[in-house]
């Protein structure tokens, strides 16, 4: 396949995604988003199957990849509707969280001209884990962000979507005429390597032969 195949495209969305996702994973696991952070987590992984599937023409593990970005679509799509708080959906639930905290997005106080103030709160003197915390001057607000990386997901897993239906098309087409099983097998190679120096030995053994008829008073 040339480099503007199929394949190689394949390999380098699978490469860009994996970069985003492990962006996305740091910034989750600041702001303690755990249900994004196991998310993340399984992305990654279903990212490297599709690119061990697409190096080494494994059209059942480009399989599982293409089924895995219909569910990370999904996934992102429910994201979009959770910061924009459509329906019953609130962004300042901890349903991210799990519900074991009141975390919210890292963005939330961190984003771009964000400062954070800290005041305590009144009749809790001396307790700073009491403070209250406002952030004002925020650039873009946090919920837009997080948008913004879940369309990006969204886009990227579409085109791996298609792309790794296309692969799968034309491993499945070109393992009707050449068989890929066996590429980490070594039997095949210890096999060739005994058809070739069987005739070796044979070829030693009629020539030895044949010098003793030749010369029957040598010894």
């Amino acid at each position: 396949m040339g480099c503007c195949s199929g394949r190689c495209t394949l390999v380098l969305l699978c490469t860009v995604q994996l970069i985003a996702a492990l962006e996305r994973q740091v910034f989750d696991f600041l702001g303690y988003q755990w249900a994004p952070i196991l998310a993340n987590f399984l992305h990654i992984i279903a990212i490297i199957l599709g690119l061990f599937g697409t190096l080494q023409y494994r059209p059942r593990y480009v399989t599982a990849y293409a089924i895995w970005a219909a569910v990370w679509v999904t996934w992102n799509v429910f994201l979009i509707c959770f910061y924009l708080e459509v329906g019953d959906l609130s962004k300042d639930s901890d349903l991210l969280t799990f519900r074991v905290s009141q975390h919210q997005s890292w963005w939330s106080e961190h984003g771009p001209g964000c400062v954070r103030k800290e005041a305590p709160v009144a009749g809790m003197a001396g307790m700073e884990s009491h403070s209250y915390v406002s952030v004002v001057g925020c650039s873009i607000e946090y919920q837009y962000i997080e948008v913004l990386h879940s369309a990006t997901q969204i886009l990227l897993a579409l085109f791996g979507f298609v792309y790794a239906c296309y692969v799968t098309s034309v491993f499945t087409e070109e393992e009707d005429s050449f068989d890929f099983i066996g590429g980490f097998d070594p039997f095949p190679l210890y096999h060739v390597n005994e058809k070739s120096t069987h005739p070796l030995f044979k070829q030693s053994y009629l020539e030895s032969s044949a010098l003793t008829v030749k010369n029957p008073f040598l010894n």
